[in-house]
């Protein structure tokens, strides 16, 4: 297990006003509306999701640096639990020709609305319980979503994440460092249920014996 960061350049490029964040809509409104993972969380307004998430190709970058890191190639399999709309995936296509993707998410309406090149290979499902064999997959990616769950379906998420992948596996959290950092987490997320320090990550990565890489996103 390493830590890998190819996630905080993009992180980092939004721009976040916390306060508005709590003060122009009610956050328990916002909170409710965004955890149903409809059109509103991801093409509605911006106080309760994405705001409008269109393909714009920024993924690709990240796309490239994971084909390089972990040496991608033609004929590779790759599983993205909680692809959304599948931009990464589809990038990742781009990025290494002939790579065989997979996406599952639980917004049925995320992959209704996907990218069209990728749009036949995801499903919707939940990480919970992946319907793929063990070992099945070349890299298994997890971008952000994994915050989300509950501890009893975190503790399932993580263990199918290492039953399916025979090789690689790499996931992205949301965490916090300091009670500045855990405060703007607060004011900012809409959907996280998993409000973990790196330790207490660390801590749940052991238990289950996931053995991938990982990077954290912090709200500075």
């Amino acid at each position: 297990m390493a830590y890998v960061d190819f996630i905080s350049p993009l992180h980092k490029k939004t721009q976040r006003d916390y306060l508005a964040r709590v003060n122009e809509f009610p956050k328990a409104e916002a909170a409710k509306i965004a955890r149903r993972f409809d059109k509103d969380y991801w093409d509605g307004d911006r106080k309760v999701g994405y705001g409008g998430m269109k393909y714009d190709g920024r993924w690709r970058v990240v796309a490239d640096e994971l084909v390089k890191h972990y040496g991608l190639k033609a004929g590779d399999k790759v599983l993205d639990v909680g692809c959304g709309k599948a931009f990464l995936l589809y990038d990742l296509t781009q990025a290494c020709p002939g790579l065989e993707v997979v996406g599952l998410d639980v917004s049925q309406y995320a992959i209704d609305n996907a990218v069209e090149g990728v749009k036949p290979f995801l499903q919707a499902g939940h990480a919970n319980s992946l319907p793929w064999p063990d070992d099945s997959f070349d890299l298994v990616l997890s971008i952000n979503t994994l915050h989300n769950l509950e501890c009893f379906d975190l503790d399932k998420a993580l263990r199918e994440m290492e039953r399916v992948g025979r090789r690689h596996k790499y996931l992205v959290v949301e965490s916090w460092r300091n009670e500045e950092e855990k405060t703007n987490l607060l004011y900012w997320q809409l959907t996280c249920q998993a409000f973990c320090s790196p330790e207490a990550w660390d801590w749940w990565f052991k238990t289950t014996g996931y053995t991938g890489d990982h990077s954290f996103i912090y709200f500075e």
